[in-house]
């Protein structure tokens, strides 16, 4: 008996729409990343890119649990001497660059590799409820329905 494997060519890939607002964020980056890399399908393959695209919505309404909001720090690097620079979650959650948060938690739990930069081109996150990608028609997955822990209230 032998493996199927499946080829790229072979792949029917659907659009995803998520709303992240109340969702909490690990959970949340989750199962973005299962659903990029393909992990939900029945015909898995590591080295194929067989995972949807994903569309998430309310970037800057995504829950964090803890202290996070306040203690946790993105940190990076001019390259000149003390050129470090920081912001926090808060920060970050309240500007124009919220998808940041969502794209580094999604990015960090998909393996390093060329896969990897093949498999982030198909999130697209954008901050408030619009978003360009009607016509893909995408099916709505309700992330905070799937499990009572993936949503919060006010934390």
């Amino acid at each position: 008996m032998s493996t199927p494997f499946v080829r790229a060519s072979d792949v029917k890939r659907k659009w995803i729409l998520i709303d992240a607002e109340g969702v909490v964020l690990g959970r949340l980056a989750v199962i973005i990343a299962n659903i990029l890399r393909g992990k939900n399908k029945a015909f898995f393959t590591p080295h194929v890119d067989c995972g949807d695209n994903v569309i998430v919505i309310n970037a800057e309404k995504v829950k964090l649990t803890g202290n996070k909001l306040e203690d946790k720090s993105f940190y990076w690097h001019s390259g000149y001497p003390g050129g470090i620079k920081s912001r926090t979650m808060k920060e970050l959650l309240g500007s124009k660059k919220a998808d940041i948060v969502i794209r580094n938690a999604v990015r960090r739990m998909i393996s390093k590799g060329p896969l990897r930069n093949d498999i982030l081109r198909k999130l697209k996150v954008y901050i408030g409820a619009d978003h360009p990608h009607t016509a893909q028609q995408p099916e709505v997955l309700d992330v905070a329905t799937l499990n009572q822990k993936n949503k919060r209230g006010v934390v």
